[in-house]
This record gives structure tokens, sequence and C-alpha cells, in this order.
């Protein structure tokens, strides 16, 4: 039987069915588990949530004193809020980056909440449930199609503290644009999105001191490491999960050269998923900072990986990940035609080499100047892109703000 209560009533015990709310005011991954710890009952408590619907016939029910409505009432009351929520309009029509970084660094935040509350169940041994994922892809899919720029760009922004929960919000982020670049229909597309979320799922099972450390690898080491499309793999046994979750959390690291792991597969044994799966996650490792080493301007990167694409990469997924990018990407260093640098900030519908760019330096006179937006790809427009910079040349302490705070003001 359901019964919706307030959170004052939940108690240790009781199986919460439903938030009354969105997963955004909430601090979970999962919507639906008994409450067995009392610091998940705190934090439910003190969240934005004010009501629960709960299970009695998998968990306590509530006190005899506490008035309830029948089971018919209550079944047609979920069955109604869960239509209405169904049927809600929801915001995916095309935005500027500025209109959507403040809702996506929102949906990155309690992102990677949900993904570290994902990966210390797993390390405790519970059961990953694949299908409580479906908001939180939802919510970072309707932002992807908003605007791809932002939550893809802010993902890349992560700590060496929070590398794998982020890298994973990241990759859900990257292959649901690279699925709708490669035509993907929409229940391929959010599969997508929850292979992307669960992709290091494994890195859960490794050891901290390995999966953290501040240096290179040893070849011990990184033979631990590399088990873990195996362990990604078997704890999503009995999830719910859909075989291209399974596919792409255990080929993700196949090379169509055959040189990959786990398994050594070749370019026609390797699904076009894993193959996304691949891209996705070499594209933010290496452009993501980490305990002993810097990451790599996006621009640099895509060059680097073009590079490797022969024989680690499927040419057609590359071409198509490029395009969803842009061949200057979110947070690239650029030098104009003019003498004056800048920071690209949105990508342009008319052509990959023309962004709009804020400049913000004139390497002529060598001083910063007023920045300016510059969208290159004004019919009018006599700026062009001359070259790529290398961040590292410069001194620009500032250039994430510089994009990620897309106005000039």
């Amino acid at each position: 039987m359901l019964k919706k209560i307030r959170v004052e009533q939940l108690t240790l015990g009781m199986h919460i069915k439903e938030f009354c709310g969105s997963w955004m005011e909430h601090p979970f991954w999962r919507t639906s588990f008994v409450v067995s710890d009392p610091e998940d009952l705190k934090a439910i408590r003190k969240s934005s949530i004010k009501e629960v619907w709960i299970d009695c016939r998998k968990g306590l029910d509530v006190a005899p004193d506490i008035p309830t409505i029948s089971v018919a009432e209550t079944e047609a009351q979920v069955d109604a809020e869960l239509n209405q929520a169904a049927q809600a309009q929801r915001e995916v029509a095309p935005v500027p980056i500025a209109a959507e970084i403040e809702r996506a660094t929102k949906i990155c935040a309690q992102a990677k909440r949900a993904v570290t509350s994902m990966f210390q169940e797993a390390r405790m041994g519970k059961a990953v449930n694949a299908a409580s994922a479906q908001q939180l892809v939802e919510e970072i899919s309707d932002s992807v199609s908003r605007n791809p720029g932002a939550l893809i760009s802010l993902a890349r922004l992560k700590t060496a503290d929070d590398y794998t929960y982020m890298h994973s919000v990241a990759v859900c982020a990257l292959m649901i644009a690279l699925a709708r670049q490669l035509g993907l229909d929409a229940q391929e597309t959010r599969s997508a999105g929850i292979a992307g979320l669960l992709h290091d799922l494994g890195k859960a099972m490794m050891p901290m001191e390995v999966l953290n450390k501040p240096g290179k690898l040893t070849d011990e080491e990184f033979a631990i490491i590399k088990r873990h499309p195996v362990e990604g793999h078997r704890l999503l046994n009995g999830s719910g999960a859909d075989t291209m979750a399974f596919d792409v959390v255990l080929h993700h690291h196949e090379k169509t050269d055959g040189s990959g792991y786990p398994k050594g597969l070749k370019d026609a044994d390797i699904s076009i998923y894993a193959k996304m799966g691949a891209v996705c996650d070499v594209y933010d490792a290496i452009t993501s900072n980490r305990p002993y080493k810097a990451g790599w301007d996006p621009a640099e990167s895509l060059r680097k990986m073009a590079e490797w694409a022969n024989g680690h990469f499927d040419q057609r997924v590359f071409q198509a990940f490029v395009k969803s990018l842009g061949i200057y990407p979110i947070g690239s260093l650029v030098k104009l035609n003019s003498g004056r640098l800048g920071i690209v900030i949105e990508q342009s519908e008319r052509s990959l080499l023309s962004p709009r760019v804020k400049v913000f330096y004139s390497t002529r006179s060598h001083a910063r100047i007023p920045p300016e937006v510059v969208d290159l790809s004004r019919p009018n427009c006599a700026e062009k892109i001359a070259n790529r910079e290398d961040p590292a040349k410069w001194d620009f302490p500032d250039l994430n703000e510089l994009w990620s705070s897309p106005n000039t003001n």
C-alpha cells in the first residue's frame, strides 16, 4: 500500500517509493529504497523535499493514529501525479550559453552528489539500480538540448578530488550530444546517456590509493585499474540496465586496432556504442586537470585525438564527435588575425570554424583589453581565427572564468 507522508513522519525501516519533488531537490541518486541509515534520514529532512510516498508492503507503516486514505485513492493519486509529471512541458528549446550556464551549474552540482552516492553504495555492496539514474540523465539531456556547450564544458572543470564522479557526468553529456549528431533515436540517445553515466562504475571497486594516486601508475597498479570494466560489468548484474550500458561499461577501453582492453577486440567486433564511449571517455580525461598533469586545451585535445584516431577510434564516430563540439570547443584559447587573443564561448550554427569568441588581450600592445564578444560567423565580420594558442605559454589565471561567464560585463 502506498501512502504519502510528511518527511517528519518518515522513520528508519520505511521504504521510500518516490520523493514528492524534482530529483534536483533531494540528495540521492535513487528514489526507491528502504531508509536504513540515520544519516540518510537526516539528509532527507534537511532537504527541501516536504513529502514522500512510502510503500508499506516493502517497509514499515506509519503509526495507526495517522490518518490514511484508501489503497484505491492512494494509487489513483500516484497515477495522477505521475501522469502530470510526464505531461509537463520539458524546456528543451535552444538558448544562448549565457542563459544555460546557471542552470547547468546546478545540474552539475547535483549530478556530482548523485554519482558520488552511487559509487559509495556500490563500494558498500549495495545493488545498483540503473532505472534510478533516468531522471538525472533526462535533466542532463534537456540541458544539452538547450545548449550543449554549457554543461559539457562546465563538467570539464573538475578538481582532482571529484574527477571520478564528474568524469561520469561529463561522459554522459558527451554521449548524448554525440548520439544526436549520429542521428540515433530518442531511446538510443537516452540509453547512451545512461551508459555514459555508468561507464566507469567499476572504479568504485578499485583501491582508493591506486585510483587517486598523484603520479604515474606502476605496471602492477595499471593492471589493477584495467580490471574496472569487468568489475563494472559485474556490478550491473541485476541493475535493470539495458544491453547498451553493459556493452559500454565493458568495452569503452577497446581500440579499433585490437590493442585495447579487456578483450583486445578489433574494429568490426566493437559496437558503435562502445566506440562512442571510447571517444567521449578519452576527450574528457585529457581535457581534465589531474593530480599529476594539467588538462590540455580543448582544441589541442581534438588535434591530439585526430593523430591517434587511426587505430584508436572509429573514424565516423570521431568525425561526428568533432562536429558535436566544434573544431574549437568552448574554452579554447585562440588568436585572431587582428592579433587579439580570445576564448571560445559558444559555437556557431553557420560554421565549425567561426565560433563566438570573447577577446581580452592584445598581442600587439602586450596588454589586457576590455573583454568583447566577437561573433566570427557574422557575414560582415572581418576577423577570423589565425591559430589556436597553448594556454601554458600565457599566464592567464582566469581563462575558465572568461568563458563560463559569457557576458562581457
